[in-house]
Protein backbone atom coordinates (compact mmCIF):
# COMPACT_ATOMS: atom_id res chain seq x y z
CA UNK A 1 0.00 0.00 0.00
CA UNK A 2 1.59 3.43 -1.12
CA UNK A 3 1.49 6.41 1.86
CA UNK A 4 -1.22 8.99 0.74
CA UNK A 5 0.84 11.39 3.40
CA UNK A 6 4.17 12.90 4.20
CA UNK A 7 5.70 10.84 6.32
CA UNK A 8 6.31 13.99 8.76
CA UNK A 9 2.60 13.89 8.74
CA UNK A 10 2.27 9.80 8.90
CA UNK A 11 4.56 10.24 11.99
CA UNK A 12 2.99 12.71 13.57
CA UNK A 13 -0.61 10.86 13.05
CA UNK A 14 1.28 7.74 14.78
CA UNK A 15 2.03 9.38 17.65
CA UNK A 16 -1.46 10.66 18.35
CA UNK A 17 -3.05 7.60 17.65
CA UNK A 18 -1.08 5.70 20.09
CA UNK A 19 -0.33 8.92 22.38
CA UNK A 20 3.56 8.92 22.02
CA UNK A 21 5.35 12.34 22.75
CA UNK A 22 8.72 12.94 20.86
CA UNK A 23 10.97 11.35 23.72
CA UNK A 24 8.67 8.28 23.63
CA UNK A 25 8.52 7.68 19.85
CA UNK A 26 12.58 8.08 19.82
CA UNK A 27 13.04 5.38 22.78
CA UNK A 28 10.41 3.19 20.87
CA UNK A 29 12.40 3.92 17.85
CA UNK A 30 15.90 3.62 18.87
CA UNK A 31 16.74 7.88 17.39
CA UNK A 32 17.54 10.40 19.72
CA UNK A 33 14.52 12.55 20.52
CA UNK A 34 16.21 15.43 19.22
CA UNK A 35 16.56 14.18 16.16
CA UNK A 36 12.48 13.07 15.99
CA UNK A 37 11.77 16.86 16.95
CA UNK A 38 14.07 18.24 14.31
CA UNK A 39 12.49 16.10 11.41
CA UNK A 40 8.81 16.65 13.14
CA UNK A 41 9.39 20.07 12.57
CA UNK A 42 10.98 20.37 8.98
CA UNK A 43 14.13 21.20 10.63
CA UNK A 44 16.22 18.35 10.10
CA UNK A 45 17.16 15.98 7.15
CA UNK A 46 16.14 12.21 7.47
CA UNK A 47 18.44 9.85 6.84
CA UNK A 48 17.95 6.13 5.15
CA UNK A 49 18.60 4.62 8.18
CA UNK A 50 16.65 6.44 10.32
CA UNK A 51 13.34 6.33 8.20
CA UNK A 52 13.79 2.49 8.21
CA UNK A 53 13.79 2.63 11.91
CA UNK A 54 10.30 4.56 11.90
CA UNK A 55 8.93 2.89 8.92
CA UNK A 56 9.19 -0.78 10.60
CA UNK A 57 7.92 1.49 14.35
CA UNK A 58 4.77 2.44 12.04
CA UNK A 59 4.22 -1.05 10.84
CA UNK A 60 5.35 -0.46 7.74
CA UNK A 61 7.53 -2.99 5.25
CA UNK A 62 10.94 -1.52 4.11
CA UNK A 63 11.15 0.47 1.64
CA UNK A 64 7.17 1.78 2.15
CA UNK A 65 8.52 5.29 2.28
CA UNK A 66 11.16 5.43 -0.39
CA UNK A 67 9.10 7.39 -3.09
CA UNK A 68 8.12 9.79 -0.68
CA UNK A 69 11.90 10.36 0.93
CA UNK A 70 12.99 11.09 -2.63
CA UNK A 71 10.24 13.54 -3.20
CA UNK A 72 10.22 15.17 0.30
CA UNK A 73 13.93 15.37 1.21
CA UNK A 74 16.06 14.89 -2.15
CA UNK A 75 14.21 16.54 -5.13
CA UNK A 76 14.60 20.03 -3.87
CA UNK A 77 18.30 20.26 -3.87
CA UNK A 78 20.86 17.47 -5.69
CA UNK A 79 21.55 14.69 -2.79
CA UNK A 80 25.20 14.50 -0.99
CA UNK A 81 25.96 10.90 -2.55
CA UNK A 82 27.13 9.35 1.32
CA UNK A 83 23.39 10.19 1.76
CA UNK A 84 22.02 8.50 -0.77
CA UNK A 85 24.34 5.32 -0.96
CA UNK A 86 22.24 2.84 1.38
CA UNK A 87 18.86 4.16 -0.09
CA UNK A 88 20.10 2.84 -3.51
CA UNK A 89 21.78 -0.42 -1.69
CA UNK A 90 18.29 -1.14 -0.39
CA UNK A 91 16.13 0.02 -3.55
CA UNK A 92 18.45 -2.90 -5.20
CA UNK A 93 17.76 -4.98 -2.54
CA UNK A 94 14.09 -4.69 -2.53
CA UNK A 95 14.04 -4.08 -6.65
CA UNK A 96 12.49 -1.26 -6.76
CA UNK A 97 14.31 0.17 -9.94
CA UNK A 98 11.96 3.06 -10.20
CA UNK A 99 13.22 4.76 -7.01
CA UNK A 100 16.73 4.02 -8.19
CA UNK A 101 16.24 5.84 -11.66
CA UNK A 102 15.35 8.53 -9.55
CA UNK A 103 17.98 8.95 -7.05
CA UNK A 104 20.58 8.63 -10.31
CA UNK A 105 18.70 10.93 -12.28
CA UNK A 106 18.98 13.86 -9.53
CA UNK A 107 22.65 12.92 -9.23
CA UNK A 108 23.33 12.95 -12.37
CA UNK A 109 23.03 16.50 -12.71
CA UNK A 110 25.97 16.66 -10.89
CA UNK A 111 28.49 14.80 -13.03
CA UNK A 112 31.20 14.70 -10.28
CA UNK A 113 29.29 11.72 -8.75
CA UNK A 114 29.48 9.34 -12.25
CA UNK A 115 32.49 7.62 -10.09
CA UNK A 116 30.73 7.01 -7.14
CA UNK A 117 27.57 5.22 -9.03
CA UNK A 118 30.51 3.51 -11.16
CA UNK A 119 31.73 2.02 -8.32
CA UNK A 120 27.92 0.88 -7.02
CA UNK A 121 27.11 -0.54 -10.56
CA UNK A 122 29.65 -2.29 -9.89
CA UNK A 123 28.75 -3.85 -6.97
CA UNK A 124 25.35 -4.56 -8.36
CA UNK A 125 26.90 -6.73 -10.95
CA UNK A 126 28.97 -8.41 -8.75
CA UNK A 127 26.07 -9.28 -6.62
CA UNK A 128 23.77 -10.28 -9.58
CA UNK A 129 21.78 -7.29 -9.23
CA UNK A 130 21.78 -7.01 -12.65
CA UNK A 131 18.48 -4.65 -13.93
CA UNK A 132 19.75 -2.11 -11.31
CA UNK A 133 23.18 -2.47 -12.22
CA UNK A 134 22.39 -1.67 -15.44
CA UNK A 135 20.63 1.18 -14.91
CA UNK A 136 23.62 3.10 -13.30
CA UNK A 137 25.60 1.95 -16.08
CA UNK A 138 23.58 3.49 -18.32
CA UNK A 139 23.71 6.80 -16.46
CA UNK A 140 27.45 6.54 -16.47
CA UNK A 141 27.78 5.84 -20.10
CA UNK A 142 25.24 8.94 -20.77
CA UNK A 143 27.17 11.23 -18.98
CA UNK A 144 30.65 10.23 -20.00
CA UNK A 145 32.49 12.74 -22.15
CA UNK A 146 35.00 11.11 -23.34
CA UNK A 147 33.26 8.57 -25.73
CA UNK A 148 36.61 6.74 -26.65
CA UNK A 149 37.45 6.09 -22.72
CA UNK A 150 37.93 2.75 -21.54
CA UNK A 151 35.42 3.38 -18.71
CA UNK A 152 32.67 4.13 -21.16
CA UNK A 153 33.40 0.85 -22.77
CA UNK A 154 33.56 -0.79 -19.72
CA UNK A 155 29.65 0.34 -19.17
CA UNK A 156 28.13 -0.82 -22.05
CA UNK A 157 30.22 -4.26 -21.19
CA UNK A 158 28.53 -4.48 -17.97
CA UNK A 159 25.19 -3.73 -19.97
CA UNK A 160 25.61 -6.50 -22.37
CA UNK A 161 26.51 -9.16 -19.76
CA UNK A 162 23.46 -8.23 -17.59
CA UNK A 163 21.20 -8.24 -20.19
CA UNK A 164 22.12 -11.92 -21.33
CA UNK A 165 19.37 -14.65 -20.91
CA UNK A 166 17.07 -17.11 -22.46
CA UNK A 167 15.38 -14.43 -24.84
CA UNK A 168 17.56 -14.37 -28.28
CA UNK A 169 15.59 -11.11 -29.50
CA UNK A 170 16.73 -9.55 -26.24
CA UNK A 171 20.72 -11.03 -26.66
CA UNK A 172 20.57 -10.04 -30.15
CA UNK A 173 20.20 -6.50 -29.23
CA UNK A 174 22.32 -6.57 -26.71
CA UNK A 175 25.26 -7.68 -28.43
CA UNK A 176 24.37 -5.24 -31.54
CA UNK A 177 24.70 -2.38 -28.80
CA UNK A 178 27.72 -3.67 -27.62
CA UNK A 179 29.98 -4.43 -31.03
CA UNK A 180 31.31 -0.99 -31.43
CA UNK A 181 32.68 -0.92 -27.99
CA UNK A 182 34.80 -4.22 -27.57
CA UNK A 183 37.70 -2.97 -28.87
CA UNK A 184 37.83 0.16 -26.86
CA UNK A 185 38.38 -2.01 -23.68
CA UNK A 186 41.79 -2.41 -21.92
CA UNK A 187 43.44 -4.90 -24.58
CA UNK A 188 43.26 -8.03 -21.80
CA UNK A 189 39.59 -7.57 -20.80
CA UNK A 190 38.94 -7.31 -25.01
CA UNK A 191 39.72 -11.11 -25.03
CA UNK A 192 36.88 -12.10 -22.88
CA UNK A 193 34.84 -9.52 -24.36
CA UNK A 194 35.03 -11.04 -27.79
CA UNK A 195 34.67 -14.71 -25.93
CA UNK A 196 31.21 -13.28 -24.56
CA UNK A 197 30.32 -11.62 -27.57
CA UNK A 198 31.11 -14.69 -30.16
CA UNK A 199 28.97 -16.96 -28.04
CA UNK A 200 26.31 -15.27 -28.53
CA UNK A 201 26.71 -15.21 -32.21
CA UNK A 202 27.05 -18.64 -32.43
CA UNK A 203 24.03 -19.16 -30.31
CA UNK A 204 22.07 -17.48 -32.62
CA UNK A 205 23.85 -18.92 -35.61
CA UNK A 206 24.49 -16.16 -37.52
CA UNK A 207 28.03 -17.41 -39.10
CA UNK A 208 29.23 -14.69 -40.75
CA UNK A 209 29.19 -12.34 -37.26
CA UNK A 210 30.74 -15.46 -35.49
CA UNK A 211 33.41 -15.96 -38.23
CA UNK A 212 34.43 -12.04 -38.01
CA UNK A 213 34.47 -11.65 -34.34
CA UNK A 214 36.43 -15.38 -33.96
CA UNK A 215 38.64 -14.05 -36.32
CA UNK A 216 39.49 -10.59 -34.06
CA UNK A 217 39.71 -12.42 -30.96
CA UNK A 218 42.62 -15.03 -32.64
CA UNK A 219 44.09 -11.45 -34.08
CA UNK A 220 44.00 -10.00 -30.43
CA UNK A 221 45.11 -13.07 -28.50
CA UNK A 222 47.87 -13.96 -30.71
CA UNK A 223 49.50 -10.36 -29.90
CA UNK A 224 48.68 -10.55 -26.09
CA UNK A 225 50.58 -14.12 -26.40
CA UNK A 226 53.72 -12.81 -28.06
CA UNK A 227 53.73 -9.73 -25.78
CA UNK A 228 53.70 -12.36 -22.75
CA UNK A 229 55.80 -15.41 -23.45
CA UNK A 230 57.99 -14.19 -26.75
CA UNK A 231 58.97 -10.47 -25.82
CA UNK A 232 62.28 -9.76 -24.32
CA UNK A 233 61.16 -6.43 -22.96
CA UNK A 234 59.53 -7.98 -19.74
CA UNK A 235 58.58 -4.81 -18.63
CA UNK A 236 56.24 -4.16 -21.32
CA UNK A 237 54.41 -7.17 -19.65
CA UNK A 238 51.16 -6.55 -18.25
CA UNK A 239 50.43 -7.84 -15.20
CA UNK A 240 46.56 -8.02 -15.75
CA UNK A 241 45.67 -11.67 -17.51
CA UNK A 242 42.03 -12.58 -18.43
CA UNK A 243 39.91 -15.07 -16.84
CA UNK A 244 41.27 -17.87 -19.01
CA UNK A 245 44.90 -18.75 -20.31
CA UNK A 246 45.74 -16.89 -23.38
CA UNK A 247 46.45 -19.86 -25.35
CA UNK A 248 42.73 -21.00 -25.22
CA UNK A 249 41.74 -17.80 -26.65
CA UNK A 250 43.62 -18.81 -29.66
CA UNK A 251 42.90 -22.50 -29.70
CA UNK A 252 38.78 -21.17 -29.46
CA UNK A 253 39.02 -19.05 -32.07
CA UNK A 254 39.64 -21.72 -34.44
CA UNK A 255 37.20 -23.99 -32.74
CA UNK A 256 34.70 -21.26 -33.59
CA UNK A 257 35.86 -21.25 -37.20
CA UNK A 258 35.39 -25.07 -37.45
CA UNK A 259 32.16 -24.39 -36.46
CA UNK A 260 31.09 -21.99 -38.78
CA UNK A 261 33.14 -24.12 -41.48
CA UNK A 262 30.92 -27.01 -40.28
CA UNK A 263 27.43 -25.23 -40.27
CA UNK A 264 28.15 -24.20 -44.23
CA UNK A 265 29.05 -27.91 -44.77
CA UNK A 266 32.80 -27.11 -45.87
CA UNK A 267 33.58 -29.90 -43.82
CA UNK A 268 37.55 -30.31 -44.99
CA UNK A 269 37.68 -26.94 -43.83
CA UNK A 270 36.57 -27.97 -40.18
CA UNK A 271 38.81 -30.28 -40.12
CA UNK A 272 41.88 -28.26 -40.54
CA UNK A 273 40.67 -25.85 -37.69
CA UNK A 274 39.71 -29.05 -35.70
CA UNK A 275 43.38 -30.45 -36.29
CA UNK A 276 44.39 -26.59 -34.98
CA UNK A 277 42.82 -26.24 -32.02
CA UNK A 278 43.60 -30.05 -31.03
CA UNK A 279 47.28 -29.09 -31.20
CA UNK A 280 48.41 -27.72 -27.88
CA UNK A 281 52.34 -28.78 -28.36
CA UNK A 282 53.29 -25.27 -29.01
CA UNK A 283 51.45 -23.95 -25.61
CA UNK A 284 53.68 -22.93 -22.81
CA UNK A 285 51.39 -22.17 -20.06
CA UNK A 286 51.98 -24.77 -17.36
CA UNK A 287 49.59 -23.55 -14.65
CA UNK A 288 46.73 -26.43 -13.00
CA UNK A 289 44.39 -24.07 -15.62
CA UNK A 290 46.04 -24.27 -18.31
CA UNK A 291 46.53 -27.81 -18.40
CA UNK A 292 42.81 -28.48 -17.85
CA UNK A 293 42.12 -26.27 -21.16
CA UNK A 294 44.50 -28.37 -22.98
CA UNK A 295 43.04 -31.94 -22.07
CA UNK A 296 39.91 -30.05 -23.11
CA UNK A 297 40.95 -28.61 -26.52
CA UNK A 298 42.17 -32.22 -27.00
CA UNK A 299 39.10 -34.25 -26.16
CA UNK A 300 36.73 -31.67 -27.67
CA UNK A 301 39.10 -32.57 -31.44
CA UNK A 302 38.97 -36.14 -31.09
CA UNK A 303 35.17 -35.90 -30.38
CA UNK A 304 34.85 -33.35 -33.31
CA UNK A 305 36.08 -36.11 -35.82
CA UNK A 306 33.59 -38.19 -35.03
CA UNK A 307 31.15 -35.11 -35.51
CA UNK A 308 32.40 -34.64 -38.95
CA UNK A 309 32.71 -37.98 -40.24
CA UNK A 310 29.07 -38.87 -38.87
CA UNK A 311 27.38 -35.51 -40.87
CA UNK A 312 29.41 -36.47 -44.24
CA UNK A 313 27.27 -39.70 -43.69
CA UNK A 314 29.86 -42.02 -41.93
CA UNK A 315 27.02 -43.94 -40.00
CA UNK A 316 30.28 -46.83 -38.81
CA UNK A 317 31.58 -44.29 -36.14
CA UNK A 318 28.63 -44.30 -34.23
CA UNK A 319 29.43 -46.98 -32.01
CA UNK A 320 33.23 -45.50 -30.94
CA UNK A 321 31.56 -42.73 -30.66
CA UNK A 322 29.23 -43.32 -28.20
CA UNK A 323 31.57 -45.07 -26.14
CA UNK A 324 33.91 -41.94 -26.41
CA UNK A 325 30.97 -39.89 -24.26
CA UNK A 326 30.09 -42.56 -21.90
CA UNK A 327 32.58 -41.53 -19.35
CA UNK A 328 32.21 -37.59 -20.60
CA UNK A 329 29.27 -36.00 -19.12
CA UNK A 330 29.76 -32.35 -20.52
CA UNK A 331 30.03 -34.00 -23.78
CA UNK A 332 26.79 -36.07 -23.66
CA UNK A 333 24.01 -33.59 -24.74
CA UNK A 334 26.04 -32.31 -27.53
CA UNK A 335 26.90 -35.64 -29.02
CA UNK A 336 23.39 -36.76 -29.34
CA UNK A 337 22.15 -33.94 -31.12
CA UNK A 338 25.22 -34.49 -33.64
CA UNK A 339 24.17 -38.47 -33.65
CA UNK A 340 20.27 -37.98 -34.33
CA UNK A 341 21.27 -35.01 -36.82
CA UNK A 342 23.27 -37.35 -38.83
CA UNK A 343 20.64 -40.25 -38.35
CA UNK A 344 17.85 -38.03 -40.14
CA UNK A 345 20.12 -36.60 -42.68
CA UNK A 346 21.14 -39.93 -43.57
CA UNK A 347 18.15 -42.09 -42.33
CA UNK A 348 20.24 -44.67 -40.09
CA UNK A 349 19.10 -46.40 -37.40
CA UNK A 350 19.99 -45.49 -33.85
CA UNK A 351 16.87 -46.34 -31.76
CA UNK A 352 19.96 -48.24 -29.51
CA UNK A 353 20.89 -44.38 -28.66
CA UNK A 354 17.69 -43.50 -27.51
CA UNK A 355 17.12 -47.06 -25.43
CA UNK A 356 20.77 -46.43 -23.94
CA UNK A 357 20.51 -42.74 -23.28
CA UNK A 358 17.11 -42.77 -22.09
CA UNK A 359 17.51 -41.50 -18.53
CA UNK A 360 19.79 -38.84 -19.53
CA UNK A 361 17.58 -37.27 -22.13
CA UNK A 362 14.79 -37.39 -20.02
CA UNK A 363 16.94 -35.41 -17.65
CA UNK A 364 17.80 -32.95 -19.89
CA UNK A 365 14.84 -32.19 -21.11
CA UNK A 366 13.81 -31.78 -17.54
CA UNK A 367 16.38 -29.64 -16.24
CA UNK A 368 19.64 -27.52 -17.59
CA UNK A 369 22.28 -29.68 -16.82
CA UNK A 370 25.82 -28.40 -15.21
CA UNK A 371 28.60 -28.10 -18.04
CA UNK A 372 31.66 -26.49 -19.08
CA UNK A 373 29.45 -25.20 -22.02
CA UNK A 374 27.93 -21.13 -21.73
CA UNK A 375 24.47 -21.20 -20.13
CA UNK A 376 22.88 -19.93 -23.58
CA UNK A 377 24.24 -22.80 -25.90
CA UNK A 378 23.34 -25.03 -23.57
CA UNK A 379 19.63 -23.75 -23.85
CA UNK A 380 20.08 -24.26 -27.46
CA UNK A 381 21.68 -27.20 -27.40
CA UNK A 382 18.22 -28.83 -25.71
CA UNK A 383 16.12 -27.22 -28.32
CA UNK A 384 18.01 -28.28 -30.81
CA UNK A 385 17.88 -32.31 -29.38
CA UNK A 386 14.12 -31.77 -28.80
CA UNK A 387 13.96 -31.25 -32.88
CA UNK A 388 16.21 -33.86 -33.76
CA UNK A 389 14.33 -36.40 -31.60
CA UNK A 390 10.83 -35.22 -33.21
CA UNK A 391 12.64 -35.19 -35.99
CA UNK A 392 13.98 -39.50 -35.70
CA UNK A 393 10.66 -40.57 -33.92
CA UNK A 394 8.39 -39.08 -36.61
CA UNK A 395 10.28 -40.80 -39.77
CA UNK A 396 10.26 -43.92 -37.94
CA UNK A 397 6.65 -43.73 -37.44
CA UNK A 398 7.12 -43.43 -33.46
CA UNK A 399 4.40 -40.85 -33.49
CA UNK A 400 3.43 -40.42 -30.45
CA UNK A 401 7.25 -39.62 -28.63
CA UNK A 402 7.47 -37.77 -31.77
CA UNK A 403 4.71 -35.18 -31.17
CA UNK A 404 5.63 -35.19 -27.80
CA UNK A 405 9.34 -33.97 -28.68
CA UNK A 406 8.01 -31.79 -31.58
CA UNK A 407 5.55 -29.74 -28.82
CA UNK A 408 8.24 -29.56 -26.04
CA UNK A 409 10.79 -28.10 -28.72
CA UNK A 410 7.97 -25.90 -29.75
CA UNK A 411 7.36 -24.72 -26.37
CA UNK A 412 10.68 -24.23 -25.60
CA UNK A 413 11.76 -22.51 -28.51
CA UNK A 414 8.92 -20.06 -27.98
CA UNK A 415 9.99 -19.21 -24.39
CA UNK A 416 13.48 -18.46 -25.14
CA UNK A 417 12.58 -16.95 -28.51
CA UNK A 418 14.24 -19.01 -30.58
CA UNK A 419 12.83 -18.20 -34.16
CA UNK A 420 14.67 -20.42 -35.86
CA UNK A 421 13.50 -23.68 -34.52
CA UNK A 422 10.16 -22.33 -33.65
CA UNK A 423 10.04 -22.08 -37.32
CA UNK A 424 11.42 -25.47 -38.22
CA UNK A 425 8.79 -27.34 -35.84
CA UNK A 426 5.80 -25.62 -37.03
CA UNK A 427 7.44 -27.07 -41.08
CA UNK A 428 7.73 -30.10 -39.15
CA UNK A 429 4.17 -30.33 -37.42
CA UNK A 430 3.02 -29.85 -40.97
CA UNK A 431 4.98 -32.40 -42.66
CA UNK A 432 3.45 -35.19 -40.09
CA UNK A 433 -0.05 -33.55 -39.06
CA UNK A 434 -2.08 -36.66 -40.76
CA UNK A 435 -0.67 -38.68 -37.91
CA UNK A 436 -1.44 -37.05 -35.05
CA UNK A 437 -4.08 -36.80 -32.65
CA UNK A 438 -7.13 -34.49 -31.59
CA UNK A 439 -5.37 -33.98 -28.94
CA UNK A 440 -2.13 -33.52 -30.24
CA UNK A 441 -3.54 -30.78 -33.07
CA UNK A 442 -5.39 -29.06 -30.08
CA UNK A 443 -2.03 -28.70 -28.29
CA UNK A 444 -0.39 -27.52 -31.00
CA UNK A 445 -2.43 -24.75 -32.14
CA UNK A 446 -3.35 -23.19 -28.66
CA UNK A 447 0.16 -23.12 -28.37
CA UNK A 448 0.55 -21.46 -31.61
CA UNK A 449 -2.16 -19.09 -30.81
CA UNK A 450 -0.43 -18.12 -27.59
CA UNK A 451 2.69 -17.06 -29.37
CA UNK A 452 1.09 -15.21 -32.38
CA UNK A 453 -1.32 -13.36 -29.12
CA UNK A 454 2.29 -12.42 -27.37
CA UNK A 455 4.14 -11.30 -30.92
CA UNK A 456 6.76 -13.16 -29.98
CA UNK A 457 7.89 -13.47 -33.36
CA UNK A 458 7.58 -11.28 -36.57
CA UNK A 459 6.50 -13.63 -39.72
Amino acid sequence: MEPTTTIRAELENFMKQNELNITQFGLVAGINPGTVSGIVTGNRTLSVQQLDRITATLGYPKGHFYKNYIEEFLSATTPNIRRVRPLLYNCAELNMLDCIEQVVSLLMEKLTYGDALFTIAEDFFQQGKFAASIILYESVAVGEKKQHSERLALCQYRIFMAKQGDDHVRNLEAANQFEPYVERLNEVDQLEALRNLANIYLSLRQWDKLDKWASVMDYKAQIQYRLAYHQERKKKRTPKRPSRPLFYYIAYSNLLHACVCEAKGDYERTLQYIRTYGDVSWVVETSEDAQHWKQLFQEWAEANFYVIKLLSGDGSVISDYVTYIESKKDETLIALCNIFEAANRYHINVDNVIQRFKLEITEYIKQHPESVYDPQNISDQLIRLLYELAHYCLNRAMYSHGFKYLIDCLRKSASLNNEVFYIKCTGLFEQFKVYSTKQICLEYHNLISEVRKERLFYF
